[in-house]
């Protein structure tokens, strides 16, 4: 029964959001609320401003302005959250010509949220939605923490979402190329708004995500490094022309679901040994998925037939991986799809500080070939004085699995937490954070929310 927890992540990719009004909530100017209907987002084609009495999930959840189920088997149970953060919240969408979002009814792409604290730091944090997720999907492994930091928050759906995210954009590499715009897109019209809220823009920005959020604060402050302060990388998605990368990574796991490899080849894929208990689950839920969504993103000619038009319409469909994906070779395709990555891919160029954590047993991004090589990448660049590396024994790319295997995992996020801060004691105060290590699973104590990065 273990693999049920597969569907949390289904509801996550699939399910709307039913539309109830948060009790407190009101589109005039309470007490805690001066003048909402004032703030108005640059670019913006629609928004919708509302003052709350509490901006965090404990309050939300079961309102239009969170989604708890786009959250799914991100967090462990037991993980504590603050609350009590009253501010505003603006949600809205960018121009785009892609409808593959549906949240709010909207069925328009490019949707954001802003939340704005009554109690501001001076400091903005911005982010983009993991995996093929909404803009709310961090909303308690994030924007509960830092704005009760004090933080303005800020979270994009990317520019397109879901399994068929693939089918937007007209080229090979559209589709993700988008999601770099669309965060350059919302960082610099939530400084904007910041300013309009509070007077003046913020003080300090910073970039951070998980996963394909990991991949976008990246190539953010490797491309983008004027518009924010620093950033944390939580499991990053590695994007490299010549690989590795996805696409040089997972065609042995579909090999393997077909009976042409075995666990010898996943591990000379990279993937690690202590991660085998955790592989069934992936093969059911997240490899074929993940392969041939990127391959159709990037490789449309491999097997235009599958996934098609679209990932599927029903569980067994969407988490099916296609059969052709299994001879799969990156190397061996043509020039054009290189190009493709290209548009994405990384350098490890950063112009700003940068933390990256990953766990050493997940077994949808192994870090042997993906966070190792992004290090020494920042390293031949010779930007390694701007980057922290911390390897996080028993962590998995989804902390949600730590609640079926607590003897064998644990939770990532508390890790991050502390990432966070020793982010900002870098930038603002010129405090150097512990040099890059393993961060060890201590024998005692409470691992979902505690993490010390040593040194």
């Amino acid at each position: 029964m273990r693999l049920l927890r597969g569907v949390p992540l289904l509801t996550a990719l699939l399910t709307g959001l039913a539309l109830t009004a948060p009790a407190g909530a009101t589109t005039g100017p309470p007490e805690t609320c001066a003048r909402p209907g004032a703030l108005a987002v640059p670019g913006a084609e629609h928004q919708r401003t509302v003052c709350l009495g509490d901006l965090t999930t404990t309050a939300l959840a079961g309102t239009p302005y969170t989604d708890m189920a786009d959250q799914a088997g991100l967090s462990a149970r037991g993980t504590r959250n603050p609350s009590g953060v009253p501010g505003v919240q603006i949600d809205g969408y960018f121009p785009d010509d892609s409808r593959l979002n549906a949240t709010h009814g909207w069925r328009h792409d490019a949707q954001f949220v802003i939340r704005l604290p009554d109690r501001w730091n001076g400091g903005l944090v911005v982010t983009g939605a993991p995996g093929t997720r909404r803009q709310y999907a961090t909303d308690t492994l994030i924007s509960d923490q830092v704005l009760a930091q004090g933080y303005a928050y800020a979270a994009t759906d990317k520019g397109n979402t879901g399994p068929d995210f693939f089918t937007d954009g007209r080229r090979p590499g559209d589709a993700v190329a988008e999601w770099n715009r669309r965060v350059t897109e919302l960082t610099v019209a939530a400084q904007r708004v910041v300013r309009q809220r509070y007077g003046h823009g913020p003080r300090r920005t910073y970039m951070t995500g998980m996963s394909n959020g990991g991949y976008l604060t990246r190539w953010q402050l490797g491309n983008r490094p004027d518009l924010y302060d620093g950033g944390v990388d939580w499991e990053g998605v590695l994007w490299t022309t010549r690989g590795p990368n996805l696409l040089t990574g997972l065609p042995v796991t579909v090999a393997r679901s077909q009976g042409t490899a075995d666990d010898d080849d996943l591990l000379g894929a990279g993937f690690h040994p202590g991660s085998r208990f955790l592989w069934p689950y992936h093969e059911k839920v997240y490899w074929g998925l993940t392969q041939k969504a990127f391959r159709a993103e990037f490789d449309p000619t491999y097997d235009p037939a599958c996934p098609g038009a679209s990932a599927g319409t029903t569980p067994e469909q969407i988490f099916a991986a296609c059969p052709s994906d299994a001879a799969y070779s990156y190397a061996s395709r043509p020039a054009s799809v290189r190009r493709a990555v290209a548009k994405v891919a990384l350098t490890g160029r950063i112009g700003r500080p940068l933390i990256t954590l990953h766990g050493d047993l997940d077994a949808l991004l192994p870090i042997a070939t993906g966070s190792d090589v992004y290090a020494r990448t920042v390293e031949r660049t010779g930007r390694a004085g701007l980057h922290r590396y911390y390897r996080i024994e028993d962590g998995t790319h989804a902390d949600g699995l730590y609640d079926t295997y607590p003897d064998r995992l644990r939770p990532i996020l508390p890790c991050y937490r502390s990432a966070f801060t020793a982010l900002t004691a870098w930038v603002e105060k010129g405090a150097s954070p512990p040099a890059s290590r393993t961060v060890a699973r201590p024998s005692d104590g409470d691992v979902v929310n505690s993490c010390g990065l040593g040194g």
